[in-house]
Parts: C-alpha cells; structure tokens; sequence
C-alpha cells in the first residue's frame, strides 16, 4: 500500500471517529476482550421509510486474520 493511500485511509478514519464516537466507543469495547471464533456479529440497517434489514455472521479464523491485518496497518 503507498503512502498515499494509508494516509488518506487514516483521514478516512478519523472523520468517522469524529462523527459518531459513541459507535467507535461501542466498537471499542467489543474488540477490547479480544473476538474469538465463533462469536456471531449481527447488524440492522434501516434507511428512512423503509423495514428494517438484519444480517449476521460468525467469526471464522480468517476474519481475525483480516482484523489484525487492518489493525496493523492503522498504527
């Protein structure tokens, strides 16, 4: 990844920390005890007027794998 793209993904983080930090805080908390295999992640989206949508998934090996990777890169 060159320079460039890291420091416009770290702008790009920083916006979204700035604008929602209850959900960063949220997040924060989640990771904190570390995931494991097996935990299950559930989300609801829902867009003005519209039912709500709901999805999941269970953490596998290499979604952690994934996870450390982007942590690694954001220090």
């Amino acid at each position: 990844m060159n320079p460039g793209s890291i420091i416009k993904l770290m702008n790009a983080r920083n916006k979204f920390q700035n604008n929602h930090p209850k959900f960063v805080a949220f997040l924060n908390r989640c990771f904190a005890g570390g995931l494991r295999e097996g935990t299950v992640i559930e989300i609801t989206v829902t867009n003005p007027g519209e039912q709500p949508i709901t999805s999941n998934i269970k953490v596998q090996q290499s979604d952690l794998e994934l996870l450390s990777e982007l942590k690694d890169i954001s220090k």
